[in-house]
């Protein structure tokens, strides 16, 4: 499986990558070791996440999205549906009691 995801960084940027472990690169940002954007606007959570059948399709999307206004994709994180709630509020929380 793998994700396309986004971020909210402390300067309440959004960040959207790919992922096939979503909870690994999560936690990864988290510790400032994924990306250069991420890593100087700590602490990042997340906020929204797909999930496709191939990487490819993750990258597609998160191309797409990428491209997408900020209103925009404020907008598609209105989308979520309960569950995907449930799974990002699960991530957030397992991330934040293991960097403690």
């Amino acid at each position: 499986m793998a994700c396309t995801y986004m971020l909210q960084c402390s300067d309440d940027s959004l960040y959207t990558g790919y992922t096939t472990d979503l909870q690994h690169r999560v936690m990864v940002h988290s510790q400032g070791k994924a990306s250069k954007c991420t890593r100087a606007k700590l602490p990042v959570k997340l906020v929204y996440f797909e999930e496709f059948a191939t990487k490819e399709e993750a990258q597609s999307r998160e191309w797409h999205i990428k491209h997408f206004t900020r209103a925009q994709k404020l907008k598609l994180l209105e989308t979520l549906d309960e569950a995907r709630l449930n799974v990002i509020s699960s991530i957030n929380q397992n991330i934040a009691q293991q960097i403690k």
